[in-house]
């Protein structure tokens, strides 16, 4: 028997993992990491956040996530530092 909410979160990380292709190979990893490793586990609040993040555009998020600048908002820059520590 399929477990409903399993499957709900499965077909959301597929949607997710659409939306993190940005066509930049440094971007698209950060992302993938992310999905693999935390969102599962992730609260709801952060889940949020990451939404919020992948609304942003490209150019900017590349100069977070290769730390030339920081995000003005500190919830974006906290997770944006958390994906940059994650292991490769």
């Amino acid at each position: 028997m399929t477990d409903k909410p399993l499957a709900d979160d499965e077909a959301e990380l597929r949607r997710l993992r659409w939306k993190c292709r940005r066509g930049m190979r440094e971007l698209d990893q950060m992302f993938d990491r992310y999905l693999n490793r935390s969102w599962r586990h992730a609260p709801t609040a952060e889940r949020a956040v990451f939404l919020r993040l992948l609304q942003t555009e490209d150019d900017r998020l590349w100069h977070w996530f290769m730390g030339h600048e920081a995000a003005s908002d500190a919830e974006l820059d906290a997770l944006v530092q958390r994906i940059r520590q994650l292991p490769p």
